[in-house]
């Protein structure tokens, strides 16, 4: 059959992969209380299969829970259950992200109490190794240092990154200056060497100045590498008036492109110099008169490929030990086409 140019040209268009955020299926979020003991759940990577590993950034002792969650074939979560700690006899450092290398069999973990990114064993121990963490990130705060954390066996990359802006890049953002967080996306190599940063420019936050928030945070909480080396970039902002109700959690997730980028300067760009970054989903959370969805979302991961080849990505939330009653050991996924 003869295609006319025409044809040629649709037909061509369709057998394209289609870009990433063409279409998002959101799915809701689920607790299963009865399964998955009251924690702190800041990071989560894929083993394969129904395997994950997750870490706590309030357990006594380093290591990670082994959790197994089903997925349907929709891409949504139907259970969930936490089989077991895995650890050492170090005391816990305020984990925060967690990804696994296939070929090593190895998990890396940050702590964000000494901005070190160290690699364990699938029993929790120590190796010895870890990133070689560049001396700018050394510079910032406990409450802020190291968070997010990556790895793509295709592209033999890690990514990490802080939550917030470090010491000496400008002033961080809080409920009402307005500042937009500038982040160092740091890249290494299989050797675990640093080999490439890029800047980072977060949205403005959206809390509204008369709420005075007794507790509030913005940052970057996770990342998850792909195959072709982008990047997503969850940006979380987390406000909490006195009384509680009007609570709120805004959830972004942005794709940005590092690889078609230069590399950046040692020092914060002006105005140019920061990742064109497109939104991929957006959802929001809170505490009203009888809801209490709130979920502080920390981790994300990739998950698996569905039979239509939808890519989930699996989320998970902090709780704090379900803080006064209120708050839920969340999970969740989004699909993406």
């Amino acid at each position: 059959m003869r295609l006319t140019f025409i044809q040629f040209i649709f037909w061509t268009w369709l057998l394209l992969p289609m870009p990433l955020g063409a279409q998002v299926v959101e799915h809701e979020q689920h607790a299963f209380p009865e399964d998955i003991p009251a924690g702190g759940y800041s990071g989560i990577t894929w083993l394969g299969e129904n395997r994950y590993a997750v870490v706590s950034d309030n357990t006594e002792r380093e290591g990670f829970f082994l959790f197994n969650i089903q997925i349907n074939s929709k891409g949504d979560i139907v259970s969930a259950k936490c089989m077991g700690f895995k650890g050492n006899n170090g005391q816990g450092r305020d984990n925060e992200g967690i990804t696994w290398r296939k070929k090593t069999n190895t998990l890396f973990v940050t702590r964000e109490r000494d901005n070190q990114v160290v690699e364990l064993n699938m029993e929790g121990k120590l190796t010895g190794r870890k990133l070689d963490i560049p001396k700018v990130f050394q510079g910032t705060t406990k409450a802020y240092g190291l968070e997010a954390l990556t790895y793509n066996a295709a592209t033999h990359r890690f990514w990490v990154t802080s939550e917030s802006t470090l010491n000496g890049d400008g002033e961080r953002a809080n409920s009402t200056n307005g500042v937009k967080n500038a982040l160092r996306l740091q890249a290494f190599n299989e050797n675990l060497k640093p080999v490439a940063h890029y800047w980072y420019l977060m949205d403005e936050p959206e809390c509204e100045a008369e709420m005075h928030p007794q507790s509030y945070a913005m940052g970057v909480s996770a990342l998850t590498a792909l195959d072709d080396g982008r990047l997503l970039v969850l940006e979380r902002e987390f406000a909490v008036p006195q009384a509680k109700l009007g609570a709120f959690v805004n959830c972004k997730i942005y794709e940005v492109k590092p690889q078609q980028n230069q590399r950046a300067s040692s020092t914060r760009p002006k105005k140019d110099g920061f990742l064109q970054k497109k939104l991929v989903a957006e959802w929001m959370t809170a505490i009203g008169l009888l809801d209490f969805s709130i979920a502080n979302y920390e981790g994300m991961c990739l998950g698996p490929k569905l039979p239509d080849g939808g890519q989930v990505i699996v989320l998970i939330a902090d709780s704090q030990n379900q803080y006064a009653g209120i708050l839920s050991d969340w999970l969740k996924t989004i699909v993406i086409y």
